[in-house]
């Protein structure tokens, strides 16, 4: 069973129905002891960091998490999610992460042209960097949804797909069992729906 925590912010319907569409057991939840239970996780979100986070620590999901991760169970951030799981967030202030890759997330302004469009909201391609179990029903050069205003950097050791918009944006990250998606998978038509498909075919880290 996939457990999508529920901590107050994240488009859950879309995503769970996206794994039910794909014939995977997946359930909206904020129970500690269904999380511990499962056998993935999912970690959705929109909106800011600062606010996600304070969520997280306040209901004690934060160490839950942490603690499941550091088990090898699979787990997989969308979106805000993804960028949950970094050291550290500079978006209305610098605000610790919590702390399952390394890296920061920082603002789209300033750093790319001005004449593009912030937030970031449209189809890119994705460019590989390395291999991964998430790429195995999908091909460098297909198209994925993003809206986001903020992006990961300083984040190598994780990074496995970029998009361009302007800059090389990091698009998906995996370390061991821990990883994410910039962009929404349960908005990205086929090719999100062959990324939850092989993340849900992942065997946790013993």
């Amino acid at each position: 069973m996939i457990a999508i925590i529920d901590y107050g912010i994240g488009n859950l319907f879309s995503v769970v129905s996206s794994f039910k569409y794909i014939g995977q057991d997946a359930t909206v939840t904020s129970d500690p002891e269904v999380i511990r239970n499962s056998d993935k996780l999912i970690l959705p979100g929109v909106g800011a960091f600062g606010d996600a986070i304070q969520k997280l620590r306040e209901t004690g999901l934060d160490k839950v998490i942490i603690e499941e991760a550091k088990k090898g169970k699979p787990i997989m951030g969308i979106c805000l999610g993804m960028q949950l799981l970094f050291e550290k967030s500079y978006e209305y202030g610098e605000h610790k992460g919590l702390g399952l890759l390394k890296g920061s997330v920082i603002g789209m302004e300033g750093v790319i042209d001005e004449k593009l469009q912030i937030p970031h909201i449209g189809y890119n391609a994705l460019s590989f960097k390395k291999e991964h179990p998430l790429f195995k029903y999908i091909k460098e050069g297909d198209y994925v949804y993003f809206v986001h205003s903020y992006y990961a950097v300083d984040c190598d050791d994780s990074l496995l797909a970029y998009a361009e918009y302007d800059k090389d944006i990091t698009a998906i990250v995996g370390k061991d069992n821990v990883m994410g998606c910039q962009f929404h998978p349960e908005k990205s038509g086929n090719v999100g729906l062959n990324i939850l498909r092989a993340f849900s075919e992942m065997e946790m880290d013993k």
